[in-house]
């Protein structure tokens, strides 16, 4: 049995911030963020919108794909979205930053909103690798049940709450926005000639490094007070040089062990698709692998680093440019907070 990915879509705010824009209002510049990060803008929500808002935004786009929407008309896509949500039996959702607090998850929330009935759902809190664990949980789960045979696969962000603007090192990097994939249980052979679907996925951790990036505050460990005066909001905190270092290495092992444990080389990846964290840490891994810029997909200079929504983003692009063609070998790539690694393989 195969999980094949049958439709992905995308949400992005429009307020498209430059760093031009915000070089007007912190001391940094265009040249700065771009020679340090290849950022060249992010994309901004109103406060009006939440992180399950651009979830069903990105999902109903991934689910009108499957549901035979030609594009066009909002109501088309909305009523083709709607039928197709009546047959998910699950809802996977990766955040850093869910509607609430411990519960309900932002996943049930989009099961409402999408009037997903028969659908579990279950939010992931691996930060940017939150997408690479999303489908290996997904399809795991959907091989486990005898009649589980769709799930919807989300990563979504609103980083620009989450961001420290007095931290020049820091807010310069993150945007906000959601990235969806629809999976579905065939049954085409995942060895072998014809092989179709997610293939192989590494997860790993390294819960040792858990304070070079972190949200410290608000939870059990460092509760918020009664009576208490707040200097800033929840915020993340990084270190940054740890962090890249970490980084590199991840994505340079669980590259090399994705590509080791399917028996597959370099020359039979058709697209590398990494999380969008700094264009310098893929640049770096792919000196040490030997891999041609021109294997990696690279959006960050738009959309800036949107964490667990980085890479369903990007493979949406990807997918409505017609850049995958089917049989295409597809890697993803992340590492995140935790701190967390992993990869899956996609025969798309």
């Amino acid at each position: 049995m195969a999980i094949e990915i049958r439709g992905t879509g995308k949400a992005v705010p429009a307020n498209r911030v430059s760093n031009g824009d915000l070089a007007r209002k912190i001391d940094t510049s265009d040249e700065w963020i771009r020679s340090h990060t290849g950022i060249g803008a992010r994309h901004f929500a109103d406060e009006g919108t939440a992180c399950s808002d651009l979830a069903l935004e990105a999902a109903r786009e991934a689910l009108a794909m499957t549901g035979g929407w030609p594009g066009g008309d909002r109501e088309g896509r909305d009523l083709a979205a709607g039928e197709a949500a009546k047959t998910l039996d699950l809802i996977v959702l990766a955040t850093a930053g869910a509607d609430f607090c411990g519960c309900p998850s932002t996943a049930c929330v989009v099961q409402d909103g999408l009037g997903a009935r028969q659908a579990a759902a279950m939010d992931i809190t691996a930060g940017c690798t939150g997408f690479v664990y999303g489908l290996e949980t997904a399809a795991g789960l959907l091989l486990a049940g005898k009649t589980r045979k769709r799930a919807l696969v989300i990563g979504s962000e609103l980083l620009s709450r989450l961001t420290n603007w007095e931290d020049r090192g820091t807010c310069v990097l993150f945007g906000d926005g959601a990235g969806a994939v629809v999976l579905e249980k065939t049954g085409a052979p995942v060895e072998g000639p014809g092989r179709r679907g997610l293939v192989g996925s590494i997860l790993g951790a390294d819960g040792a490094g858990a304070e070079h990036l972190m949200i410290r505050r608000g939870g059990t460990r460092n509760p918020f007070k009664a009576g208490e005066t707040l200097g800033l909001p929840p915020h993340i905190e990084m270190n940054g040089q740890a962090v890249y270092n970490f980084a590199v290495k991840a994505f340079t092992d669980t590259c090399r062990r994705l590509m080791a444990e399917d028996g597959s080389g370099i020359d039979d990846i058709a697209l590398i698709v990494p999380h969008q964290a700094n264009a310098r840490i893929v640049q770096a891994a792919g000196k040490r692998l030997g891999i041609p810029e021109e294997k990696f997909f690279l959006n960050i200079g738009e959309y800036a680093n949107t964490s667990a929504a980085s890479i369903p983003i990007a493979l949406d692009e990807l997918n409505r440019a017609g850049r995958l063609k089917r049989g295409d070998l597809v890697m993803t790539v992340a590492f995140g907070g935790g701190l967390t690694f992993g990869g899956n393989l996609i025969v798309w």
